[in-house]
């Protein structure tokens, strides 16, 4: 810990030296200064320039992203501070995701998310197939600190929002090749086809393919591969008063399981030792996996006249995973998790805009229904002779209702007062079955002949939450380039039933837990410098966290039985800075640079200890997870006219402290790491061709992302790591017509 808080402390003192990812990346990627206002976004559900809004808003654009060789939305976290985004452990495209210290590790369902993740302003539900690859964006936005009220349940830790990019009135498109370490090869193009005046059609497709990282040392089958087909289409009316869309998208991702390797071994037997290579296994649990995401979304905008603007947002949206998950990675079925979720869920949103000259609000109304189900096996093959397996399914249905409003009242042209306030209703409805089988699978997963034991759960309940989530803001403008901002917000993530939840070892399980709720006040600042060719954001930031839902480990003694259940047991306070910084001292070169700053801590934390029946505070041994003191992200672009067209390198590096992956020590911590990446671009002087040459992780860190523990013999001391990319490089080229 001393190391890396040298290691921090260094960094952090040295930042602006070193070149740097940031906020505000221009829209249109483009290298120079330009104007601050030209960067919109729609943070408050309406279109404002960055520079006004009350919010701490990461701003970047997709033509950025690519340019960096960016591969996924999982690289927001080398672009805004205290962020987390990470693909989750024992999976290829379910995302996880951590604003200033809240977010959800566990993607199982009946568990919401503490990040919201909106694309085209259609909520995400569930993280399944959430690790969406940059393609055909506009820009991502990443809204840090809780969104209770523009955004609802579920963002209270702040909100993702994925933008794609409009037909408009002409003709064109793109295609683009990449090609690179791992015989990664990924091809996309995009079309927009006006069907007259006020008419387009548009479809995009990418196709993605890489070898694995490594090998399944049992099956010989690559692992960390990727084989991931993703289109969409979409239509668009806009006669100037009326703006219609109708859009589908399908994502297919057959990439093999993702399976962790070994930390420790067990014993000292051979199959139990850790492999020469992080991204090799020795699992013998299978290779079939395979996850679908689809949707499709009408949105319409119709202009009242007098600054009224009315908006409407329906969508319907499912999924479903079937894969395996090896707990132990060895050949032997010591501790598997073969498993299967579907999802649906249908969202309706109305908005009402006002735009006047001294008053600007949102009201609206927000209607989500849905189910999340699942069912999986826990095969313990040494607890007993012949193993054991616990069979768990269940369901949850989701019925939520809301009705908001957030205005802005322009008191003087310097000075302007904010206020928002939303009422959510959440109706949930819980499932769950756990039942224990001798031998190896049960027979909801291949095996008929199982030899069923007992029920340790079989029950149906249902709950209803509701909360309050008010917001205010004030913010002082003494000039166009300045703007200071204060603001208190409320959020909150819904309550619910765990899915795993063992109602013989803890017969409370069967109420739910309870919503948790955050209440965070900011101090802001937003300026432009020196004739506009330095930018800077700082802000100042404390949260009192409550009824933090927390995962509780029970004591049990039952063979084969891994029991928990979540409970609102924790408490905690929460506070840091960031910087964001944006300088561009001649055309020829930009530098950028984002730090975050954060101290979580935990002032309550109840636990069970082994031998207790009563649950103790132990606020002083746990931590928060996936929460780095430090980040630091720094970039600094060099551009010449070369060959006729703009070239364009660019050096970055990311600094991320070390961070625990519980909320309890274990060998699974990450200790803090540094990545180096480098990118050259060209572009043609008519901006149809594009070349680019792409390095990430130019060191090869090993750094883990996600992990399981299961320490002991009964469960082969599977201690198990999920890591990040190794050292890629990768070529592209790209041609718009």
């Amino acid at each position: 810990m001393p190391h890396i808080r040298q290691l921090s402390i260094l960094a952090l003192a040295t930042g602006l030296a070193f070149p740097v990812h940031a906020q505000e990346a221009p829209v249109a990627g483009a290298t120079e200064a330009s104007a601050y206002d030209d960067i919109i976004v729609s943070a408050r559900r309406r279109n404002e320039s960055l520079m006004e809004v009350p919010i701490s808003v990461t701003a970047v654009s997709g033509s950025a992203l690519e340019a960096q060789g960016a591969p996924d939305i999982t690289a927001l976290q080398q672009q805004a501070p205290n962020m987390t985004t990470a693909v989750a452990r024992g999976s290829n495209s379910t995302l996880i995701a951590f604003i200033r210290g809240v977010g959800q590790q566990d993607p199982l369902w009946g568990f919401e998310p503490g990040v919201g993740l909106y694309v085209d302003d259609v909520y995400m539900a569930r993280p399944q197939g959430a690790v969406l690859d940059i393609f055909d964006v506009e820009r991502i936005e990443v809204l840090r600190g809780p969104q209770g009220t523009l955004y609802g349940r579920n963002t209270i830790g702040g909100a993702i929002k994925y933008v794609t990019k409009r037909l408009g009135n002409e003709f064109g498109g793109r295609v683009k090749a990449t090609y690179g370490s791992y015989n990664q090869i990924d091809l996309s193009g995009t079309v927009a086809v006006p069907l007259g005046a006020n008419f387009a059609v548009g479809a995009g497709v990418l196709w993605s393919q890489r070898d694995g990282y490594g090998k399944n040392l049992t099956t010989g089958v690559d692992q960390y591969d990727k084989d991931v087909l993703a289109g969409r289409l979409s239509a668009e009316f806009d006669n100037g008063d009326i703006f219609v869309r109708v859009a589908a998208d399908r994502t297919e991702d057959r990439s093999n399981p993702r399976h962790g390797t070994r930390l420790e071994g067990n014993g000292g037997v051979a199959i139990f030792e850790p492999t020469d290579s992080v991204y090799d296994t020795r699992s013998g649990i299978g290779d079939d996996n395979k996850v679908v995401t689809q949707g499709i979304s009408l949105t319409g905008e119709i202009g009242l006249g007098d600054g009224l603007t009315l908006k409407s947002v329906s969508a319907y949206r499912d999924g479903y995973t079937d894969t395996l998950i090896d707990f132990d990675n060895t050949p032997g079925p010591i501790l598997d998790i073969p498993a299967r979720y579907e999802d649906w869920q249908f969202t309706q949103e109305v908005q009402l805009l006002v735009e006047k000259e001294r008053f600007q609000g949102v009201f609206g109304a927000f209607y989500l229904e849905g189910r999340a189900s699942g069912a999986f096996d826990t095969v313990a093959g040494i607890a007993i002779p012949g193993g054991i397996t616990t069979y768990t399914g269940g369901n949850v249905k989701t019925k939520s209702i809301a009705f908001f409003g957030d205005a802005s009242y322009d008191v003087t042209e310097q000075f302007k007062v904010s206020a928002g306030l939303r009422w959510t209703q959440d109706k949930k409805e819980g499932t769950v079955l756990r039942q224990r089988y001798l031998g190896i699978r049960s027979p909801g997963f291949g095996n008929p002949g199982a030899v069923f034991l007992d029920t340790r759960s079989d029950y149906s309940n249902d709950r209803t939450f509701k909360k309050l989530t008010p917001r205010v803001s004030l913010s002082y403008q003494p000039e166009q380039d300045l703007n200071f901002y204060a603001s208190w917000g409320r959020g909150f993530k819904s309550g619910g039933f765990d899915m795993r939840g063992d109602v013989v070892a803890t017969p409370t399980t069967v109420n739910g837990y309870e919503p948790e709720t955050i209440d965070s006040f900011e101090l802001g600042m937003k300026g432009a410098f020196l004739d506009r060719t330095l930018f800077l954001n700082l802000a100042g930031f404390y949260s009192k966290y409550k009824d933090q839902q927390v995962t509780i480990q029970a004591p049990t003694t039952t063979p084969g039985v891994i029991a928990s259940f979540v409970d609102n047991a924790g408490r905690a306070d929460i506070w840091g800075i960031e910087a964001e910084l944006r300088a561009v001292p001649t055309e020829n070169i930009q530098f950028q640079t984002s730090i975050g700053y954060i101290k979580a801590e935990y002032k309550e934390f109840l636990t069970y200890i082994a031998g207790g029946t009563t649950p103790v505070d132990v606020s002083d041994q746990r931590f928060f997870q996936n929460t780095p003191e430090f980040t630091i992200n720094s970039s600094l672009t060099w551009s010449k006219d070369v060959a006729g067209g703009r070239l364009s390198i660019t050096p970055a590096i990311t600094l991320r402290s070390s961070i625990h992956m519980f909320e309890y020590a274990s060998p699974l911590d990450q200790q803090g790491y540094i990545l180096a990446d480098a990118s050259a671009n060209w572009t043609s002087g008519d901006e149809r061709f594009t070349i680019g040459v792409h390095g990430r992780n130019l060191t090869d860190e090993r750094y883990r992302v996600g992990g399981y523990y299961f320490p002991g013999a009964a469960f082969g001391n599977s201690i198990i790591g999920y890591y990040g990319p190794p050292r890629t490089v990768a070529v592209t080229a790209g041609y718009r017509f």
